[in-house]
């Protein structure tokens, strides 16, 4: 027996507002044909739900009760200087900037150098097939813009590049963009995805997708900040494909964002490649951070490593699911994972969910998860010696975050970020 599930208000709201004005979205009529052909298969299945094994934890359909109306082209006054205070110690970097406000590209806010390719594909969309989620169809019949990144062979960015979204003005807005990500052989870059908003803006809506390609030996540095605010809802998938003896390095932070969700897809396609992803969610009030990985060990002699760390406060609610698949042929696999999580509340909630699909047998594989609250000992310990338990506190959470963080080799990327979680921190100190 089929059930037919009743549509919601957000879906029927996203359906009816695609066929009134999915016409003012850019592209050919191919890509119109593909964009209506995306917006069937999301009407077909729906909000992910509790229902879908992969979406247990975070269950769209009951959480989001109404989208915003779907971002087209935006000219809302935005400056530099607006931008680099939404960027916090981000907006000091030495970094080349590719800025899209509302979803929308902005050259005059955008400094990117003509040494890599990049364009903001716009009515000139690129499509490439990705996982069948319903989020990822959603955003192929949404998408207004987005940039195509093409390093060539043996080329190493002398800087950072940096792609910022910003959400601005005083009607929500659902942004969709798409990236894609290209390193040719030996190629070396570091790229920086945040999320923003703006003082006053109003509440924001993402739906972001990046796909990754490394050619080989080719080295990426891909770090993703999430700080659009306590009522933004944030869906980021990124979808990567590692050739031999590649190495992408990955860390996401996601602070205080009401309801996130970052998915990421790994693919190992040759022998040799390394894989480490890292994290960092801090998450308070009644905010939700959901990162869900699988790594596909399709090919022999690879390495990943997971770690994640999650610090909760109030009623907050923090998810990880991590699968790791080791292929049949995949022998002299190396993966570990590990998630973490520290409880400042007694209400807060850590969904831990390692797995391991192994059809090898000459592997090395392992994963574990830890919950805890603060060490009473290590407290009483910086009591005794004159430190204020406010201040006590707070050296104990950041050396517990501080593990993750130091997973980012830049000294100054890894103070920046660390100067953005501090910040956090300090607001969940007590006296």
């Amino acid at each position: 027996m089929t059930v037919a599930l009743i549509k919601t208000k957000a879906e029927q709201g996203l359906a009816a507002d695609f066929a009134a004005r999915g016409h003012d979205l850019p592209g050919s009529a191919a890509t119109a044909s593909l964009r209506a052909e995306a917006m069937s298969a999301f009407e077909r299945q729906g909000l992910p739900h509790r229902r879908v094994e992969a979406w247990k934890y975070t269950d769209l359909r009951a959480a989001v009760k109404e989208f915003a109306p779907i971002a087209t082209f935006d000219d809302a006054p935005v400056s530099q200087a607006d931008v680099d205070r939404a960027l916090n110690t981000l907006g000091v970097l030495a970094a080349d900037r590719l800025v899209f406000v509302n979803g929308s590209y902005r050259s005059e806010l955008s400094t990117a150098k003509p040494q890599v390719a990049v364009q903001s594909v716009g009515a000139a969309m690129l499509f490439v097939r990705l996982p069948n989620e319903a989020i990822v169809a959603l955003n192929t019949a949404l998408v207004t813009d987005g940039a195509m990144i093409d390093i060539a062979d043996d080329v190493a960015l002398a800087r950072p590049l940096l792609i910022v979204h910003v959400a601005a003005g005083a009607k929500p807005k659902l942004a969709s963009l798409r990236h894609t990500i290209r390193l040719g052989r030996s190629a070396r870059a570091t790229i920086i995805e945040a999320h923003v908003a703006l003082g006053g803006a109003a509440a924001g809506q993402s739906n972001t997708v990046v796909d990754v390609s490394l050619g080989d030996a080719a080295e990426l540095v891909h770090l993703l900040v999430g700080i659009e605010g306590p009522a933004a809802t944030h869906l980021e998938t990124v979808v990567a494909r590692l050739g031999a003896a590649t190495s992408l390095r990955s860390f996401q932070l996601s602070v205080g964002t009401g309801l996130a969700r970052n998915q990421t897809f790994v693919t190992f396609d040759g022998e040799g490649a390394k894989l480490d992803i890292s994290g960092v969610m801090l998450a308070s009030g009644r905010q939700h951070i959901d990162t869900t990985l699988v790594i596909d060990h399709a090919v022999p002699a690879c390495e990943s490593r997971e770690l994640f760390k999650a610090v909760l406060d109030d009623t907050a609610r923090a998810v990880f699911q991590g699968k790791v698949i080791v292929r049949p042929d995949a022998q002299k696999t190396d993966g570990k994972q590990m998630a973490k999580a520290l409880m400042l509340s007694e209400a807060c909630e850590f969904d831990s969910k390692p797995e391991l699909e192994i059809y090898a047998d000459d592997v090395v594989c392992g994963h574990g998860a830890t919950v805890a609250e603060i060490d009473a000992g290590m407290m009483f310990y910086l009591r005794s010696r004159g430190i204020p338990k406010d201040e006590a506190r707070a050296l104990l959470v950041e050396s517990f975050v501080g593990e993750a963080l130091e997973k980012i080799a830049d000294e100054t990327l890894r103070d920046a970020l660390a100067t953005i979680a501090r910040a956090w921190l300090d607001g969940r100190r007590v006296s």
